[in-house]
C-alpha cells in the first residue's frame, strides 16, 4: 500500500482521535478513546516499518504522545479528572445529554409553574395536594407575624445552622436519589417523581404567596434555588437515561444497555449532588440570617441562576475554559 492509499483509508480515525484529544472526552466518548490509540499506535509503527514521508509519522507521533498523555493522566491522577469535570466535563455532558434536560425540566417546571398561577386563580386548588398538616407546617415556617419564622428567628445558632445543613442535605439527595433510580422502572418512575415534586413545591410556593406570606417565603428559598431545582432536574435527567436504555437497547441485551446508560447517566448525577451540597450550604447558612436584607437576598439569587445558566452554556467550550 503506498502513502496515499494509507492516509486515505486511515484519515477518518485520526480525524476522530484529534477531535476527542481537542476536548476531553466522557461517557460514550471516552470509551472509544482506548481502541482508537491503539490503532493510530499500530499505524505509526507501519509508517516507521515502510519508511513513510516524514511530516506523515511526526503527526502520527504527535497522535500518540497526546493519546497516552490523556490516558495515563486520567488514570494516575484522580486530582486532574475532578478539576477538568468541575471546570467543563459536568457542563459538556448536560449539553450533550440535553434531549434528557429538557424533557426533566418540562416535567418539573411546568407542573410547579402551573400550581403557583393556579392557587392565585383558585386558592384550595393547593389543597388538592397539600394536606392540612402540611399546610399548616409551612404556615408556622414563613409567617411574617411570628419572630422565630424561617429567615426571622434572631436566637437561631451556629449548632442550628449546622444541624440544617445536614437535614437539607438529607432531604435534597433523597429527592435527588429517587428521580434517578426510579428510572429503572422504565422512565415512568422519573417522571411521576417529577411532576409530583414540581406540584408540591408549587403548591406550597403559591398557597404562601396566596395568604401573604410571599414577604418571607421568596427571599428565603431564592438563594438556594439555582441549584436545588436544578439538581432535581437533572437527577430527573439521568433517571430518564436510564429509563431509554431499557427501552432502546438497540443491539444490546437490556443488561448491557443499562450498564453504559448507567455510566453516562453517572456524569450527570455527581454534579446533581455537588450541586445539591451547595445548594443545601446556602440554604442553611445564608438564607435565614435575619440580618441580610431582603434586597441582597434577591440580588444573590438573581446572580446564583445567571451563574448556574452561565456554566451550563459554556463552560468547557475550549480545552483552555
Amino acid at each position: 500500500m503506498n502513502q496515499q492509499s494509507f492516509i486515505d483509508s486511515r484519515r477518518a480515525a485520526w480525524s476522530r482521535l484529534e477531535d476527542l484529544l481537542a476536548q476531553p472526552p466522557h461517557g460514550d466518548e471516552a470509551s472509544e478513546l482506548p481502541a482508537l490509540y491503539r490503532a493510530v499506535c499500530h499505524d505509526l509503527a507501519l509508517a516507521r516499518e515502510r519508511r513513510y514521508g516524514l511530516l506523515l509519522i511526526e503527526r502520527l507521533e504527535d497522535l500518540v504522545r497526546r493519546g497516552h498523555q490523556l490516558l495515563y493522566r486520567s488514570r494516575h491522577h484522580p486530582g486532574a479528572r475532578i478539576r477538568d469535570y468541575l471546570l467543563g466535563g459536568f457542563a459538556r455532558a448536560v449539553r450533550r445529554r440535553w434531549r434528557f434536560v429538557l424533557a426533566a425540566a418540562a416535567c418539573f417546571y411546568l407542573p410547579l409553574l402551573l400550581m403557583i398561577g393556579l392557587v392565585q386563580w383558585q386558592p384550595q386548588i393547593a389543597f388538592s395536594v397539600l394536606d392540612d398538616e402540611a399546610a399548616r407546617q409551612v404556615e408556622a415556617m414563613y409567617d411574617p407575624a411570628s419572630p422565630r419564622s424561617v429567615g426571622r428567628d434572631p436566637t437561631r445558632s451556629a449548632d442550628t445552622d449546622l444541624t440544617m445543613f445536614g437535614y437539607y442535605i438529607r432531604n435534597n439527595t433523597g429527592i435527588g436519589f429517587r428521580s434517578f433510580a426510579s428510572g429503572l422502572l422504565f422512565g415512568v418512575g422519573t417522571i411521576a417523581v417529577l411532576v409530583f415534586n414540581g406540584l408540591f413545591i408549587g403548591a406550597v410556593a403559591g398557597h404562601l404567596q396566596a395568604i401573604g406570606f410571599g414577604q418571607t417565603f421568596w427571599p428565603f428559598v431564592v438563594g438556594h434555588s439555582a441549584f436545588e431545582l436544578n439538581a432535581i432536574v437533572l437527577s430527573g435527567a439521568a433517571g430518564l437515561m436510564l429509563g431509554h436504555s431499557l427501552l432502546a437497547p438497540c443491539r444490546l441485551t437490556r443488561r448491557h444497555s443499562l450498564q453504559r446508560g448507567a455510566r453516562a447517566a453517572l456524569e450527570l448525577v455527581w454534579g446533581a449532588a455537588l450541586m445539591f451540597l451547595v445548594a443545601a450550604g446556602i440554604e442553611a447558612f445564608w438564607s435565614p440570617q435575619p440580618g441580610i436584607p431582603p434586597a441582597m437576598k434577591y440580588a444573590f439569587g438573581a446572580f446564583c441562576w445567571l451563574f448556574v445558566a452561565a456554566y451550563f452554556l459554556f463552560a468547557g467550550r475550549r480545552r483552555g475554559a
